[in-house]
């Protein structure tokens, strides 16, 4: 009676019982040990129970823990761990551990006897795989199943055993990083199914497996899962490169224990090796003012380390310390030299093919494709891969299914992620390090772009600075895109050199389509001076149900240039009108009340009507993404947003950047 005054190590019991005879105590367990016996009682039946089943457990596993540390025969550990196995799936006790314990059993007993064959391997994969249909595998056994995977591709085991635990592996895990040996194995198994006869047919067996057999993937996790083992496979390709570019430890280094940093090589400047003569020559007649390369070759890739490069240090004299140089420009070869010679190993070539083929696999899937685009719109692949021409001309095919898709947070993401850095458009834009063609896809990219991207005139500016001379080439070879371009460029004003538009002009008729949307352009700018001519009313009210027709045919009809006031309130028009309302230079009061007009018009219009005083956009659809770009009207001194879908965050960002602005209706919204 009373507390125990001695702990009871669980080695020490012998036997375990319910009492159970007439006029026992009420809940009690009996302990057998050296000595005697000890009663537990608990509070209730259920309690006691419970006590009983975890004793049990315990009990057991100290058993095992002790049988399987000194093993002997292997057809009696065979044998223990399958008897290990059931006991785990029949206890009536529900707890992560209870599954776990069996698994890191058997996986300190593996990672402790390296002398196994193959069908001891395959034997006690086999015996513990009903325990992986519900739990991820300890580290130690991850590593065990990478080699298996890797020396026996073709086993039965990979298809039979592992397949579910990948599945399971890429439907739950949430966080690769706390687990990377889980990635490692999910990498390791998709390249053995890619070495057998089918190769990447299985692997697209696979992967259709994984996102279901309806339009709607039902696992929100499993493309970042796979888009993750995607990205880490193609960095292991250049690794050996890349670590010896910059000195930083590998994945190898990191899982054994990465060296001090004391310990490493100083850092030294790497430049890839170019195939070009005529560059070599160039080389030879600087060796006096510097001293000589040094070559080291990689059993992947070749490199060449420069060990005092004044060149370099001249270049970024001028630019801070804390600048980050720009994508392209490190990609950029010398005019001398069109391509860069990156020569990698048979296996890693073989694990590049595989990898970049998933991802052309999962670009084709529409319920991916958005959040595809948004995880590739950081470029987040090593300069290496970028500059290694067989990568950048298989990944075309994924920034081709971007381009192609309609939807705008999908072709959206080919432009950078932020001011100042590179996105794919740059990329295979003429010029550009990955592009191998005449202009299609920076044509079929701009093209999509200019139907959606709400800066219109600032994208337009950026080409005619960066990109002028590949759009007028395609202009002049008739396509038809960037004819259209150039005649945006000339509508708009973004050429102020006059030799350059004279130059625009040659070109746009030297086609037949150029001519003929020339001309258009001359019509509506003839158009466009009529109506902007001074003259006609200073207020104008459209007729409700009035539709973008009924406008354009309004504005056509005369002179517009004193229109200061237009209320198209409880109208039938949508933000197509937009580009008439551009033209009107005088513009300054504008009542949308219940309209259709949605984002993209108000985008055009913040771009265009920067004098504007006064908008109404109560009861339109407009939301935050349009609203935004209100921030450049300066001139704004009132602005109805009621009924709107304006949110608190926006409405604050619009007060700190309109200065003038005094009037604000924001009634029956989140900022209310």
């Amino acid at each position: 009676t009373g507390y125990m005054e001695n702990s009871i190590s669980y080695s020490a019991i012998e036997d375990v019982q319910l009492l159970s005879w007439e006029n026992a105590p009420k809940y009690c367990l009996q302990l057998t040990i050296p000595g005697g016996t000890v009663l537990l009682q608990a509070a209730n039946s259920y309690l006691r129970d419970q006590w009983f089943h975890s004793l049990q457990w315990k009990k057991k596993i100290y058993k095992y823990k002790k049988v399987l540390s000194n093993p002997s025969r292997w057809e009696v550990v065979l044998k223990e761990i399958r008897t290990l196995v059931d006991m785990a799936l029949t206890s009536p006790l529900q707890d992560d551990s209870i599954h776990q314990a069996p698994l890191e059993i058997v996986s300190k007993l593996l990672s402790e006897n390296n002398n196994l064959t193959t069908q001891d391997h395959e034997s006690i994969i086999v015996a513990i795989a009903p325990l992986l249909e519900n739990n991820h595998p300890p580290p130690d056994l991850c590593e065990f199943f990478c080699k298996h995977c890797r020396e026996r591709p073709r086993s039965m085991v990979v298809i039979e055993v592992f397949t579910p635990v990948v599945q399971r592996i890429l439907k739950h895990n949430m966080d690769f990083g706390k687990c990377p040996r889980l990635r490692l194995f999910t990498q390791e198994y998709i390249l053995s199914l890619n070495e057998l006869n089918a190769g990447m047919e299985v692997v697209k067996k696979f992967i259709h497996s994984m996102h279901g057999p309806t339009g709607q993937c039902p696992h929100p996790r499993v493309l970042p899962n796979l888009v993750a083992v995607c990205l880490a496979a193609i960095y292991s390709c250049y690794e050996e490169f890349i670590n010896s570019r910059d000195n930083s430890p590998s994945l190898k280094e990191i899982r054994n224990g990465c060296q001090q940093q004391c310990d490493r090589k100083p850092n030294l400047p790497l430049r890839l090796l170019h195939t070009s003569p005529d560059l070599v020559s160039q080389e030879a007649t600087l060796t006096e003012s510097r001293l000589k390369p040094v070559i080291v070759t990689s059993n992947e890739i070749h490199v060449e380390v420069e060990r005092n490069n004044t060149a370099n240090q001249k270049m970024t004299a001028g630019v801070g310390n804390d600048s980050e140089p720009n994508l392209i420009d490190c990609l950029m070869v010398s005019p001398t030299c069109s391509t860069m010679s990156i020569e990698l190993s048979a296996q890693a070539d073989r694990i590049l093919g595989c990898y970049v083929e998933i991802l052309k696999m999962l670009s084709d899937y529409d319920d991916w494709r958005p959040a595809l685009a948004s995880l590739l719109q950081p470029i987040p692949f090593p300069k290496e891969a970028l500059a290694h021409e067989k990568f950048t001309k298989e990944l075309k095919y994924v920034i081709q299914r971007f381009a192609e898709d309609p939807r705008q947070e999908v072709h959206s993401c080919l432009l950078s992620v932020r001011a100042g850095k590179d996105g794919w458009f740059q990329l295979y834009s003429p010029g550009g390090v990955a592009c191998d063609d005449d202009g299609e896809l920076f044509a079929s990219m701009v093209h999509i772009l200019m139907g959606s991207c709400y800066k219109t005139k600032k994208f337009l500016l950026s080409l005619a600075e960066n990109k002028l001379g590949p759009c007028m080439l395609l202009a002049l070879r008739g396509n038809q895109t960037m004819v259209e371009i150039l005649c945006l460029m000339l509508e708009y004003n973004i050429i102020d050199n006059n030799d350059t538009q004279l130059q625009i002009i040659s070109t746009l008729e030297s086609t037949d389509v150029g001519k003929r949307m020339y001309e258009q352009l001359c019509e509506r700018q003839r158009e466009l001076k009529e109506l902007q001519r001074k003259g006609g009313p200073t207020r104008l009210t459209l007729p409700s149900k009035s539709t973008d027709a009924d406008l354009a045919r309004l504005l056509s009809s005369g002179s517009f240039g004193n229109l200061e006031n237009l209320s198209l309130a409880f109208t039938n028009v949508t933000s197509a009108c937009a580009e008439h309302l551009i033209k009107l230079p005088s513009l300054k009061q504008l009542n949308l009340w219940s309209t259709q007009f949605g984002d993209a018009g108000l985008r055009l219009l913040s771009e265009h009507l920067t004098m504007l005083q006064v908008l109404n956009l109560c009861e339109t659809p407009v939301t935050d993404a349009g609203l935004l770009a209100l921030s450049s009207m300066k001139s704004l001194c009132s602005l109805n947003m009621n009924s709107t879908k304006l949110s608190a965050d926006t409405y604050e960002d619009l007060k700190a950047k309109l200065p003038n602005l005094k009037e604000v209706d924001v009634r029956y919204t989140e900022a209310w």
